[in-house]
């Protein structure tokens, strides 16, 4: 009967342990967003490493120059989420975060962004022309100017796609005057997509916990 007694508290005392380290591990939902470990909205969850932020019911990805990014999804079986890209500034054709030059992620920390992203970069100076990316009438940016009211502002002016593959740079999008002053982004575009069906956002990846 000791024995017994002796290996329920035991039993009792791992499941105890187990759970309380679970409560710590998991942030609660933002909005209508689940927070999945190892992402982290306070101190007392997650991993502080993996720092996200709610403010309002709204869950935010903070860019080392200190842009705010309102995260749309998160698929942690993948570890990935995806980012709305910044607003446009109407009949000026300059994205939010043009003064902080763009997108940055803090290289230290373990996030960059996946190769899963079409970038059109917008108001672009002729400097670009000859440039690797396609800059061409054809150019996918071309349909986002004609049809997205935001990007009014940016008709009859240079704009340039590519793909952001592994030989770039995984933790920039770059904007600036003199280059390009906008952008968005679309993530999985397959040729031949419609414009209707793209999803627009930008996807980053982080490295899982060791």
């Amino acid at each position: 009967m000791k024995n017994i007694n002796k290996t329920m508290l035991l039993i009792f005392a791992l499941f105890f342990h187990v759970s309380k380290a679970l409560v710590c591990h998991s942030c609660p939902k933002c909005g209508n967003l689940e927070v999945p470990y190892p992402l982290s909205t306070n101190d007392n969850c997650g991993d502080s490493r993996y720092r996200i932020y709610c403010y309002d019911g709204i869950l935010q990805f903070k860019s080392s120059g200190g842009f705010y990014y309102n995260i749309h999804s998160i698929d942690p079986d993948a570890y990935k989420l995806i980012i709305r890209p910044p607003q446009i500034k109407r009949k000026s054709c300059y994205s939010s975060d043009l003064s902080l030059g763009g997108l940055r992620l803090d290289e230290h920390l373990p996030f960059n962004i996946s190769t899963q992203n079409t970038v059109m970069l917008l108001n672009c100076s002729d400097n670009l022309i000859n440039s690797p990316l396609n800059c061409s009438t054809n150019s996918l940016c071309r349909q986002f100017e004609e049809k997205m009211e935001e990007s009014s502002g940016c008709k009859n002016t240079l704009c340039c796609t590519y793909l952001k593959d592994s030989a770039m740079t995984s933790h920039m999008i770059r904007v600036r005057i003199g280059g390009c002053t906008a952008y968005t982004a679309v993530v999985n575009l397959k040729p031949g997509d419609p414009f209707e069906t793209w999803n627009y956002g930008i996807e980053l990846q982080w490295v899982p916990p060791n």
